[in-house]
Formats: structure tokens, sequence, C-alpha cells
């Protein structure tokens, strides 16, 4: 599996003064350096060590995330009077239940 193919973000740490790499896919995993080329750099040589120390050791290594297939539907456990109200929504507005929340789910935050 490669190092490269996951899924790294970098962000600024103020409480450290430096940059934070970080791997979604590796979560308790980071790496501080001064610049966020080398917190990249550094990032990806900590989840290449990763992986290696689990291959040896027969552990599971993440499936990187930019390599899964997502069949597009998911579940979501909500009270019911949330439900009725969603499916109110949608039918004032002429469309599936469905059709609403994956609306909603577009809507960009504020």
């Amino acid at each position: 599996m490669k190092a490269d193919h996951y899924t790294y973000r970098l962000t600024w740490s103020q409480e450290d003064g430096e940059y934070l790499g970080l791997c979604i896919e590796f979560p308790s995993l980071s790496w501080l350096a001064p610049s966020p080329e080398e917190a990249l750099v550094g990032i990806r040589k900590v989840v290449r060590q990763s992986i290696e120390d689990m291959l040896e050791q027969g552990e599971r290594i993440p499936e990187p995330l930019a390599e899964k297939t997502y069949r597009g539907e998911f579940r979501v456990r909500i009270p019911p009077q949330m439900h009725r109200s969603l499916a109110m929504q949608a039918a004032e507005q002429g469309v599936s239940l469905n059709r609403w929340v994956s609306a909603k789910l577009a809507e960009p935050t504020r």
C-alpha cells in the first residue's frame, strides 16, 4: 500500500507555533514542522513507518479514502419528530424526502 494515496491535511498550530501535518486515515499520527512543506514530508514519513510496522505485526492497514468505493447512501437515525418535520418540508417543496435531505446536506455551511 502506498503512503501517498492517503489523505493529508496541513494546518497551523497556534499552540505549538508550527505547522501540523495530519493524515485522516491515521488519526493518532501527526508531525510538527516550521514550514508546511516539512510538515507534509514528516507526516508522510510517519505514515510509511506506521504501515511498515503494522505489516510486520500482521495488523490491518487502513484503506485510503481515495481508493474506497462509495454507494452514495448511508443511514441516519433521527427522532420521529424530526423525520416528520423533514417529510413535511419535502412535501411542501414537492420533492422526495431523500432529495430534500440531499439538498440540505449539499448546502454550504455558514
